[in-house]
């Protein structure tokens, strides 16, 4: 299957690993996007999406924005060769609005499809994103958030050089509890 790449004139990865091809995202990820996303053990410990495309779309645009706005965003991660996407990883510009220093932060993120669980895929993924980031942005502060309970996710964390610096407690609009994590230059 042929996909439009996006932006224009994208028509290669921006970065290979080992196993894996790191595109930016392109239009004809909407679908991929939904079907990541789909696996209730996979959105598990994020915020959920429903099945809407709309929904989908919004997310997309922001994960773009972050890349037109900044230089960097989360890549669309392919098996070399594939076309298959299996998890949604990288570095992207974000403004929670809670404060506790994630206003106008560099927030690192991780998705990866459940096929794909205990194989290395976010730690390979995430470990060439920011060796990618600080070569072309320079070092700087990273931050990210990880749902109270998810030990894979706070495992690859501290593997990646984040420590717990606070937690934002439970609340109307969010009733989950999360540890906040920093990665110093």
């Amino acid at each position: 299957m042929s996909q439009e790449p996006w932006p224009e004139g994208l028509t290669a990865p921006l970065l290979t690993t080992t196993r894996f091809e790191l595109w930016q995202p392109r239009v004809g990820d909407l679908v991929a996007h939904m079907a990541l996303l789909a696996d209730p053990e996979v959105t598990r410990y994020l915020a959920p999406t429903p099945p809407d495309p709309e929904k989908h779309m919004e997310r997309l645009i922001r994960h773009a924005e972050s890349w037109l706005q900044h230089g960097y965003g989360l890549f669309a991660v392919r098996p070399h060769g594939s076309e298959a996407m299996i998890a949604s990883c990288g570095l992207f510009h974000s403004n929670r609005g809670f404060g506790k220093g994630f206003d106008d932060a560099t927030e690192a993120g991780w998705i990866v499809a459940r096929d794909w669980w205990g194989q290395g895929v976010a730690r390979e993924v995430m470990e060439a994103s920011l060796a990618w980031f600080e070569e072309r942005h320079g070092p700087r502060r990273m931050v990210c958030m990880i749902e109270e309970g998810n030990l894979a996710s706070e495992r690859l964390a501290a593997a990646l050089g984040f420590v717990a610096y606070d937690r934002k407690e439970p609340d109307a609009e969010d009733p989950v509890a999360l540890n906040l994590y920093e990665r110093q230059p």
